[in-house]
């Protein structure tokens, strides 16, 4: 049978009190929606997804996408809005129904519940709680077989103390779903077409409803307002920081970690407090974090520092770099191995040669620097003029004094050295001091600054 997955993502969500809809609220960095789709692409189904409230919202969310989108333009219970897809569903497949505000469960479980499905079978996700409130019971037979889902509203007291509770998750056919979801009624305390009474159709009909439980009672949480977000997002952050922990990172305080995207790690990397990484993030050996760091699409190799305060976005980092405190890496930024971006340096598409230093207080973009060379404290690249960016090129070993303005474009030759003060417009030749506190001149006798013993 071919795999189709329905999710539910037409409802309000006025508990989260946002013009946002309810389903696009990120939870660790991706929109709880964005979890349930991204398990279903990986179960090679064709994905439905039913949109009501703030549809316009979501479906652009999703627009590039391989998905199908049915409206349900009067919310009408759960059994009304996945009837919206009966049209749009193959003759002969299996049916996983999911939740766009559950955003937790596993593609393992999904799949398990797939597994149970033929034309004798159906499959339901059910959880056993201490405490069952507000959720629909499963109630059995004296053979444990299900014979019914009741709801909170319409459960009887005896019923109420029941503890396993439908999760809303399930899996049928599609012959199945043609044949029952027509037959409900909203005769019951909401007065809306419950998907949960397929189940007693399907045991008048002799259909076995076959349960499973997820590993965690989390994987069924369904998110109705910012404190069920809360809760998700701190327990799926400890999931995250875990298996960072057993890959070998060191973290200082996992609780005062943030994952909010992908992050790999290489042996012996230590990561302090308060570090958040979105998007994708690649560490190598022997890295250390400091506190307070913000790293966003990064890949930083071996034995590299990164001090406290730094933020980093899109930047290929070397090895044994070291960066900041208090830098910012913007995008397009690349350090040769064992370069140095010191405190309160800004830089941007940037390409800073091996060994080359930029120490402090300084702006570097649009500019290629090569091996060995030293910017001094206070220097800026001048790359716009108001409409167009330039570049500006730093030879082999040259040496920028303190408070300089390069104008771009201009070169600064390998060698050069550039006295504090200068503003340079015009290129800078090789192994020559050049000057421009007044009017620029080069002096061609000039020797190079040596140690003194």
């Amino acid at each position: 049978m071919n795999t189709e997955v329905v999710i539910l993502a037409a409802g309000k969500g006025s508990r989260m009190k946002s013009t946002k809809a309810k389903v696009l609220h990120p939870l660790a960095g991706k929109s709880l929606l964005s979890y349930v789709v991204d398990n279903a692409t990986d179960l090679n189904a064709d994905v439905h997804i039913v949109v009501g409230h703030q549809a316009d919202q979501v479906k652009d969310a999703f627009a590039n996408q391989n998905i199908q989108f049915v409206e349900q333009q009067q919310q009408n219970g759960t059994g009304h809005a996945v009837a919206q897809c009966l049209d749009a569903l193959k003759q002969d497949s299996k049916v996983l129904i999911l939740y766009g505000d559950v955003p937790l469960c596993k593609k393992q479980t999904m799949q398990k519940l797939l597994d149970l499905v033929d034309d004798d079978h159906m499959g339901l996700l059910t959880v056993t709680l201490d405490d069952a409130t507000g959720y629909g019971r499963i109630v059995r037979n004296d053979n444990n077989c299900v014979i019914a889902i009741v709801e909170q509203k319409d459960a009887s007291e005896s019923e109420l103390l029941i503890k396993e509770a439908n999760t809303g998750i399930m899996a049928v056919t599609s012959a199945q779903l043609r044949s029952w979801l027509p037959k409900l009624n909203n005769q019951n305390a909401q007065g809306e077409y419950y998907l949960t009474d397929i189940i007693a159709l399907a045991v008048s009909e002799g259909v076995s409803v076959d349960t499973i439980e997820p590993a965690t009672v989390e994987e069924t949480m369904g998110i109705n307002d910012k404190l069920q977000l809360a809760y998700l997002e701190r327990w799926q952050q400890t999931q995250l920081t875990n298996e960072l922990m057993r890959q070998g990172a060191t973290l200082f305080d996992p609780s005062r970690v943030d994952i909010r995207g992908e992050v790999s790690v290489g042996q012996d990397v230590e990561i302090d407090v308060n570090v958040i990484f979105n998007g994708i993030v690649n560490i190598g050996n022997n890295v250390s974090i400091g506190a307070n760091c913000i790293l966003t699409d990064v890949d930083i190799k071996d034995g590299t520092i990164i001090e406290p305060n730094c933020v980093l976005h899109d930047a290929k980092i070397g090895e044994q770099c070291i960066v900041g405190p208090f830098a910012r890496i913007r995008p397009g930024t690349e350090l040769s191995n064992k370069a140095k971006i010191g405190n309160f340096v800004e830089t941007k598409k940037a390409k800073i040669g091996e060994g080359s230093k930029v120490n402090h207080l300084s702006y570097i973009g649009d500019c290629e620097m090569g091996a060995g060379a030293n910017v001094g404290a206070g220097t800026i690249t001048c790359n716009y003029d108001g409409v167009n960016k330039f570049k500006t090129l730093i030879g082999d070993g040259a040496f920028v004094g303190s408070n300089s303005t390069l104008i771009a474009p201009v070169k600064i030759e390998e060698g050069a050295f550039i006295g504090a003060g200068s503003v340079i417009s015009k290129d800078a030749p090789k192994d020559q001091l050049t000057l421009a506190r007044t009017k620029q001149r080069s002096i061609s006798s000039w020797q190079k600054p040596a140690k003194k013993s």
